[in-house]
């Protein structure tokens, strides 16, 4: 069992074991806390499965990112790498239901997994609530969800919620400490910061060094960047091609690094939290924008640099 799921495992014990089991269930949580795979073994029990057979059984279905276009999907085909598209599109949810119109393969249920949810077309969204308010017998939903204010609120009130909490840093630090002893301190330092509670994120973090970005922004917020020099240093460390996640990761830590500044003493915090807002807004445009990694990096050393103007004029 992970970190903070004992909670989400009592209710769904305590639902699968009574009389009327709820048909759509929203797993709520940040990102890396989990969610997904509770979602795969709740699967596994309702339809009992056993752990090997949850990621091909016939009565599990797992809704999720699918190649971008025609050109990726012959490369999933030929077992190429292949790129994924942002969002789960209505022909998927229209796949799905099709199946749903026939009875469970291997006994009286079936499990419907959205993950994440909260990445839905709107068409997709809007098919999907369909099956939820007219649910097939024996059919059962687990949407995950990293956002759940992101879902339309006509599908957040036809699930019941399970929510899936945060780690503290003492125990995400032991847990690094574990997972991945050969990280040094500054890594996972910034891997605890930028994760926010989320064991799945920190270790990703680990994965990508992220200890000299940090490193780097923090040298940004003390000192202000008058020269470029600085910004320069960042772009160089986040790189000239960064895939999704690891933009999604810099992103992250970005916003941790400002909103730990905020929570210093400070007489005048209003550019600061201009900086914490932008990155918030860069973070939401990320999914489906594609951004340039170096005018990206140059914007977040902007904005760092901005924040270190207001703590120079406070502390002065």
């Amino acid at each position: 069992m992970l970190l903070g799921h004992e909670t989400a495992w009592r209710e769904w014990h305590e639902a699968l074991a009574g009389e009327r089991m709820h048909h759509a269930w929203l797993l709520a949580g940040r990102r890396g806390v989990g969610k997904g795979s509770f979602a795969l073994a709740a699967a596994r029990e309702l339809v009992g499965a056993n752990q090997t057979e949850a990621q091909h059984h016939p009565d599990i279905h797992v809704l999720t990112y699918a190649p971008k276009d025609d050109k990726e999907e012959r490369k999933r085909a030929d077992g190429k790498p292949y790129e994924l598209a942002r969002s789960i599109r209505i022909a998927q949810i229209r796949a799905m239901q099709s199946r749903l119109s026939t009875r469970p393969t291997m006994g009286d249920r079936r499990a419907i997994i959205v993950d994440p949810a909260d990445d839905l077309e709107r068409n997709a969204a809007n098919a999907l609530l369909k099956s939820l308010e007219e649910p097939p017998v024996g059919t059962y939903f687990l949407l995950v969800s990293h956002s759940p204010a992101r879902l339309l609120p006509t599908i957040r009130s036809r699930c019941r919620v399970l929510r899936f909490p945060t780690v503290s840093e003492a125990q995400m630090d032991l847990l690094l400490r574990d997972l991945a002893p050969d990280a040094d301190d500054a890594t996972r330092a910034a891997a605890i910061a930028a994760a926010a509670g989320s064991p799945g994120a920190a270790r990703q973090f680990v994965d990508m060094e992220l200890g000299k970005v940090a490193q780097a922004m923090g040298n940004i917020l003390d000192r202000g960047d008058p020269d470029f020099h600085l910004r320069g240093t960042l772009a160089g460390l986040i790189g000239a091609r960064p895939d999704r996640e690891r933009i999604r990761a810099v992103l992250e830590l970005a916003r941790s690094v400002v909103a730990q500044r905020l929570e210093a003493s400070l007489d005048n915090p209003h550019r600061i939290i201009d900086a914490h807002s932008e990155l918030v807004r860069l973070s939401g445009e990320q999914p489906t924008y594609n951004f340039d990694a170096g005018l990206l990096a140059m914007e977040i050393g902007t904005l760092l640099a901005k924040a270190a103007a207001a703590s120079e004029r406070a502390d002065g």
